[in-house]
């Protein structure tokens, strides 16, 4: 195969992909993009020509994060490319030194999932472009989410373009194709077993891409939301993240905040909900009680004795003896003690105030690798407002209480996380709320992207959410991933709108990620098969 062929196919793979990917993207185009990776790794494998499917899916895909570091931007998905290239490199080794060439199909399904296991759990975590999330525009394509989540969606992806690639390109039919095309006794020998050899793979590929798509028409049509009503508004003040949200002054922007949910709070009004960051008084922990957001939220909160304020603020606390050396522990300059810097998200009430500190923190903006050899890097975290370097966890889901109603609370980055926002739930959580501030992105296809994978959480869930954006899309999502009201971008507005609370579990909120985690498995199991063929110079017959 000529190189320009081989570029052509790599490139083609990596423009289909990107095609399907929400927002705007035609989902069904995922079904066969990785047929033509799957012809060059057969037919004339390299390395590097392979990584333009994954270096072109990626670019065109989360360029938007140039909009906060042009050179984090191409580090990320230079990285990241060559992660994707790497597994499928690993698919190709081991396919091709132990199996023949119509079998091992199966393992980039294995590989594929086990990596974007590996992508929500590590350091360098970036599960933004784990195939289960193509389908966020087409939600009611995979309503069985709630029981798979979204590696079910992986292995809808894969399977399809298996099967397909299979069809065409390494079963008889392609093979009289292209040697049997001149000779009439092959052509006619493969004309008779059409009738029924082509048929069958025909009908399965057909029975894979279209009974889970009936399967989740069925479940949205049937689905009941269940639990009570629960009146909510959500703020959404429109602070430019670059020139005002972590310069202008702390009063100017909690009145923001005030100014446009006040005219809706109401008598019946549970909870009223700000975005991510949106209190910036470089708040101290040991004495919360004592800063002008906090009393201020209490003197409205009090004209509203059934309501509460769930609210994201930028906080600090002190390093417990023992702990220096943590991490995430930062000097008080010359001073010999340390503090922790915190995301933090708040339920406060007239007289009581619940914290959780963000846990899934974003590399490189929040969060750099504490491995060895770059903890030199500690304090590299991009300045995306508030205080450089490494942010301290929380070291579990904790919920928010109020009026009898648990809330899971996600702040920004965490709403990706589809198994982390389980536990919230596990914890009874009869609803979500996502707080964000999506406006580093500006207008590009960043935010609405992150908006989109929210509905995916509500399917997983069954629990509806509440999403409050500084600067985004803020909105109400019901508990099948409909959008039942959403804001405008670049909007300084409040909406108010009732959802419906649910404090039944499903599957996937019980048993988690357990396809990541078999997959995890039979890779680690693979690889050991692997190493000990090799070992012995002996190839695995079949």
């Amino acid at each position: 195969m000529r190189t320009m062929t081989k570029v052509g196919l790599a490139v083609l793979s990596g423009l289909l992909i990107a095609a399907a990917w929400p927002v705007r993207g035609l989902a069904p185009l995922a079904f066969v993009a990785f047929v033509p990776l799957l012809y060059l790794q057969e037919k004339g494998y390299s390395f590097w020509i392979s990584s333009l499917t994954f270096l072109i899916w990626n670019a065109l895909t989360t360029w938007w994060v140039w909009k906060t570091t042009a050179v984090g931007t191409i580090g990320m998905i230079a990285l990241n490319s060559l992660f994707m290239t790497t597994v499928f490199w690993a698919y190709h080794f081991v396919k091709s030194r132990f199996y023949g060439d119509n079998k091992g199909y199966y393992l980039l399904i294995i590989f594929v999932l086990a990596f974007e296991y590996l992508h929500l759990h590590w350091q360098i975590n970036w599960p933004w472009l784990n195939l289960g999330n193509v389908f966020s525009h087409y939600h009611t394509w995979v309503q069985w989410y709630s029981v798979t989540g979204i590696a079910g969606g992986t292995v809808w992806v894969l399977l399809a373009n298996i099967m397909i690639y299979r069809y065409l390109f390494a079963g008889d039919f392609s093979t009289s194709l292209r040697c049997g095309r001149n000779d009439k006794n092959i052509q006619t020998s493969f004309r008779a077993k059409r009738s029924v050899a082509e048929k069958s793979p025909a009908i399965i590929i057909l029975c894979v891409l279209f009974i889970p798509l009936i399967i989740s028409k069925i479940q949205y049509h049937t689905y009941k939301e269940s639990g009570s009503d629960v009146e909510i508004v959500v703020v959404q003040p429109n602070l430019d993240p670059y020139s005002e949200e972590f310069s202008l002054n702390p009063r100017e922007i909690l009145d923001r905040n005030l100014s446009v949910a006040t005219p809706l709070v109401t008598e019946n009004t549970r909870f009223v909900v700000s975005p991510e960051s949106a209190i910036q008084e470089d708040i101290w922990l040991g004495r919360i009680d004592k800063y002008y957001s906090i009393k201020e939220l209490r003197r409205f909160i009090k004209q509203y004795p059934n309501t509460c304020y769930v609210i994201g603020m930028s906080t600090d606390g002190p390093v417990p003896a023992g702990e220096e050396k943590d991490f995430a522990a930062r000097k008080f300059g010359n001073v010999d003690k340390y503090f922790y810097s915190y995301n933090t998200a708040a339920l406060i009430t007239s007289d009581s105030i619940q914290l959780y500190h963000k846990s899934r923190l974003t590399p490189g903006a929040e969060a750099m690798p504490s491995w060895w050899f770059l903890r030199m890097l500690k304090d590299s975290a991009l300045d995306l407002g508030g205080t450089v370097g490494t942010l301290k966890k929380d070291s579990e889901a904790r919920v928010l209480s109020f009026d009898n109603h648990k809330v899971g609370t996600l702040i920004c980055y965490e709403s990706v996380f589809g198994e982390y926002v389980t536990e919230f739930v596990k914890k009874d959580a009869d609803m979500l709320f996502v707080i964000t501030n999506d406006g580093w992105w500006g207008d590009s296809p960043g935010h609405k992207q992150h908006l989109e994978f929210s509905k995916l959480r509500a399917i997983e869930t069954r629990r509806s959410i509440a999403r409050s954006a500084n600067t985004g899309i803020s909105g109400y999502i019901n508990q099948r991933g409909d959008i039942i009201e959403q804001s405008n971008y670049w909007e300084q507005t409040a909406l108010r709108n009732t959802i419906k609370t649910n404090d039944k579990l499903t599957f996937y909120v019980r048993y988690g990620d357990y396809i990541y985690k078999i997959a995890v498995f039979l890779t680690a199991l693979l690889a050991a098969m692997t190493i000990v063929k090799l070992i012995l110079g002996k190839q695995w017959k079949h």
